[in-house]
């Protein structure tokens, strides 16, 4: 990452002049980009394409490093696409993430807004999830400056788009760990309870469920009874299975080590429960994140060279569209119910 000051211009960049297609009517000159809240896959990617989309159009780009948190204490630099080669293939982010507890505050994003100021930026995008979002939003509500935001998350819970960046890459290493564990049930005749993440949506539990073959989903969305999963099991061991796999989602009640009890005291059978954890944020991203989170970058960059403020840029149905920031977490963004009845369908 390039070592500048606010007023020095990036060595990178002198030499390029604008390619002026796509117009720019708000002038737009610099723009500065942050991670924030959990990582996700694919984030890199984001950065790579906002810093190249960006270059592309002789717009200089302010590395905010640590997010918010680095916002508010000065952490930034100048970056050119030199400094984003070869990390599309990267999981984390180059610029690091952080939640912070003084952005939370007036001050602490009057600090950050005067950072932004002394830097002359026009415009900041911000990659990562709600409480993200929640960030931008009052930094533009409070003092004007132009926010749009990347839906970075592998949750997938933000309203306005299809998919978010690292859910696609959190689904295949979750099913990775799911076939594993698969065999080694079956070896031993086991029942696996394997919990994936979630807080408060099903999104991945669902997609592993069905590509994994479990016998049972738990998901935030339908909060049901522990105890029909009993009869479940039962009537797989009467069906001749050795073993099952049951996905359950982090924050459904109890989660799986409550699941795992119910069905110990209902069946007297062994059960195995393993909890995935941070392992599904990191690695390296698939070419579906990697698309996606290109797409949403140069996107984020034309967004605030066409005045778009308070947005989050998202994906619907292959079109790039826009979502007021409040609205991706007011509005709750449902599990395919469809995919929810196949789940249940396929379990026999």
């Amino acid at each position: 990452m390039t070592e500048t000051s606010p007023n020095e211009a990036s060595q990178n960049e002198t030499n390029i002049a604008p390619v002026l297609d796509h117009p720019n009517p708000r002038g737009v000159r610099r723009v500065a980009v942050l991670t924030s809240g959990g990582d996700a896959p694919g984030m890199n990617a984001a950065i790579r394409a906002v810093v190249r989309t960006a270059t592309h159009h002789g717009i200089e780009v302010v590395g905010v490093r640590r997010g918010f948190s680095g916002l508010h204490r000065g952490d930034m630099r100048l970056i050119g696409a030199r400094d984003v080669a070869n990390i599309i293939q990267r999981g984390g982010t180059i610029l690091l993430t952080a939640r912070s507890h003084t952005w939370r505050t007036p001050e602490g994003r009057a600090r950050g807004a005067q950072y932004l100021r002394d830097w002359g930026v026009d415009g900041l995008i911000v990659i990562g999830g709600d409480g993200s979002f929640h960030g931008g939003h009052f930094l533009q509500q409070e003092h004007g400056i132009p926010v749009v935001g990347l839906p970075g998350t592998i949750d997938n819970d933000l309203y306005g788009t299809d998919h978010t960046i690292g859910y696609f890459t959190a689904v295949e290493t979750a099913l990775d760990a799911v076939d594993k564990l698969r065999d080694t049930g079956a070896s031993h005749e086991r029942i696996f309870v394997i919990e994936v993440m979630g807080r408060h949506a099903g999104h991945i539990a669902l997609d592993v469920a069905v590509a994994g073959g479990a016998e049972e989903v738990f998901i935030p969305e339908d909060p049901k009874p522990v105890d029909g999963i009993v009869e479940i099991v039962q009537e797989s061991v009467s069906k001749g299975k050795a073993s099952s796999i049951i996905i359950v989602a982090e924050g459904f009640p109890g989660g799986a080590l409550g699941v795992a009890q119910a069905i110990e005291a209902g069946t007297g059978l062994e059960t195995r429960v393993s909890i995935l954890g941070h392992i599904q944020r990191g690695g390296t991203p698939v070419s579906s994140d990697r698309v996606l989170a290109s797409r949403l970058g140069e996107a984020a960059v034309y967004a605030l060279m066409d005045g778009h403020s308070d947005v989050m840029v998202g994906r619907q149905n292959g079109e790039i569209g826009f979502t007021p920031l409040p609205e991706t977490w007011e509005k709750r963004k449902d599990v395919n119910r469809d995919l929810y009845r196949c789940a249940k369908t396929l379990s026999v």
